[in-house]
């Protein structure tokens, strides 16, 4: 837990009824109206209570002051966008085996379309970010979704092997726009105490997803080509972008207020968000990201993540392989596997949903009111246990080829723990870096898919070269070292942010 010195668990001595969120960032964030001056009298508070971080504006243009249907609407539908990256890939993970012999090539070589995918899936968020800053997050959406939709047609139809990894390759990079963009969304639209929540439905849908186009995939191929995979991955794509014309531009600057909305084309199009260019620069945009990664408390919890995902996308990518090999599954034995996925992350999610908060209100009652970014920490410890052991026993489960329930068991245990990490370190990084939540988004993206990129690329031959219980007691063991970097942080994050300060952009926001 995080270290305090007798100063900070005091009662805050608050000297004006001002918010600024990026002090309340570096200090400890303060929703509690009795910790402030006169009963918080003159700050706005919620319908719950708590004194609202950020104060938001007098207009209906503020997107924090809009209705919660229309929040929660668009946060059904990023979510949505988002889970089509990972479903789409999940896809390509049941379809190597009939490819492969379609194509006269080995599994492993069908394979390096799975990691050519998760790559760019990877760097897409760096690029969407970018340009959601400086065209919008509407038009933005729009575009990529577009281009999405088309590179899921050339995948279907791809006429061999080397214009299907051209396809896969080329959706990466495009697909991820909802991934990537996921917490820019959030910090748009809800205040500061409404995070967690709100990020444990998105980041529900995004860790689902990997599981449930595998699931759903291998009951196609059971039935007929391979290609209706990435035909029902089409049509999801449509849907999304479909869904893309009842989202609305969430871009607002409260220190210089844009113009009046204009209408809903104009926004789509990016002609309204063209009228605000001369206040901003696109190489700058394209800059805050390397500004970003250069806080250490986002690298620190960029390798954190990398070290745990990595495992959870090995055992996901390969399992199909193993239990085809090994215990003689068919493809729709396949598919009902892969509901371990989905009870996994629905439980992790579940649990989230009160886990989250819980440890938040508990961290704010011992600490006079005031909440560091470091107490969203304090749940990975369990979480990161409950991966290590998952991995463990699941080694031990392919080598001495125990009955197939008990691995379904500990891959489900794997994905809860997964969930609750998740959610976790992107409500850390939200809070600690409010002014950078594009950037934090993009980068956790990139982390979670480009460990899934290596450890796709490693894993099998790895297993294959020690054995399942001695690679995947190795894994374990990299996942337990990891917990060090949390416990640096909860001891000296606070003062690390401090010396290091805020993010400083010369761009508008």
């Amino acid at each position: 837990m995080t270290t305090s010195t007798s100063l900070e668990k005091s009662t805050p001595n608050l000297r004006s009824i001002e918010i600024h969120e990026e002090t309340e960032a570096l200090e400890g964030y303060i929703v509690d109206p009795s910790r402030y001056p006169n009963h918080a009298a003159g700050l706005k508070t919620g319908h719950d209570g708590y004194v609202l971080v950020p104060q938001p504006l007098d207009t209906s243009e503020d997107p924090l002051n809009w209705s919660p249907r229309k929040k929660w609407l668009i946060v059904a539908i990023i979510a949505y966008i988002a889970a089509l990256a990972d479903y789409t890939g999940g896809t390509a993970i049941i379809t190597i085996i009939p490819q492969s012999i379609g194509w006269h090539l080995t599994q492993a070589a069908v394979q390096r379309a799975v990691v050519g995918n998760l790559f760019t899936i990877g760097a897409c968020g760096l690029f969407v970010v970018a340009l959601a800053n400086f065209f919008g997050r509407l038009p933005v959406t729009f575009f990529f979704q577009t281009v999405m939709v088309g590179t899921c047609v050339w995948s279907a139809a791809a006429t061999s092997f080397d214009s299907y990894l051209a396809a896969r390759i080329i959706n990466g990079f495009f697909c991820s726009v909802g991934q990537g963009g996921a917490l820019i969304w959030v910090k748009d639209l809800f205040f500061f105490h409404e995070h967690p929540r709100v990020i444990n439905y998105i980041e529900f849908s995004i860790i689902l997803s990997p599981y449930l186009g595998p699931l759903i995939t291998s009951f196609i191929v059971s039935g007929t080509t391979w290609r209706w995979g990435f035909w029902v991955c089409t049509i999801l794509s449509c849907i999304g972008w479909f869904l893309v014309f009842f989202l609305d531009e969430t871009l607002f600057d409260r220190d210089n207020p844009p113009a009046p909305r204009g209408s809903y084309i104009s926004r789509l199009a990016g002609v309204q968000q063209a009228k605000s260019w001369r206040q901003r620069s696109l190489l700058q945009a394209f800059g805050r990201p390397l500004i970003a990664v250069t806080k250490l408390p986002i690298l620190l919890i960029l390798v954190y993540y990398f070290l745990n995902f990595a495992w959870v996308i090995g055992v996901n990518t390969t399992i199909a392989i193993w239990l085809t090999n090994l215990y003689g599954f068919s493809a729709r034995g396949l598919g009902y596997f892969y509901f371990f996925g989905i009870i996994g992350v629905l439980l992790g999610w579940l649990a989230g949903h009160f886990l989250h908060d819980m440890v938040g209100n508990y961290y704010t009652r011992r600490h006079s009111g005031r909440l560091d970014p470091e107490a969203r920490l304090i749940i990975t410890y369990p979480a990161t246990l409950i991966l290590c052991l998952s991995l463990i026993l699941l080694g031990f489960s392919f080598q001495h080829q125990w009955h197939y329930m008990v691995i379904a068991v500990f891959a489900t245990a794997q994905c809860f723990g997964v969930m609750i990490v998740t959610t976790a370190i992107n409500a850390y990084l939200l809070d600690c870096y409010p002014e950078g939540s594009g950037e934090v988004s993009a980068w956790i993206t990139a982390s979670r898919n480009w460990s899934g990129f290596m450890s796709t690329y490693v894993q099998i031959e790895w297993v294959e070269r020690l054995g399942p219980a001695r690679a995947l007691g190795i894994q374990a063991a990299i996942t337990f070292a990891s917990l060090f970097l949390i416990l640096f942080l909860q001891l000296y994050g606070k003062r690390i942010r401090r010396w290091q300060g805020r993010m400083v952009f010369k761009v508008w926001t």
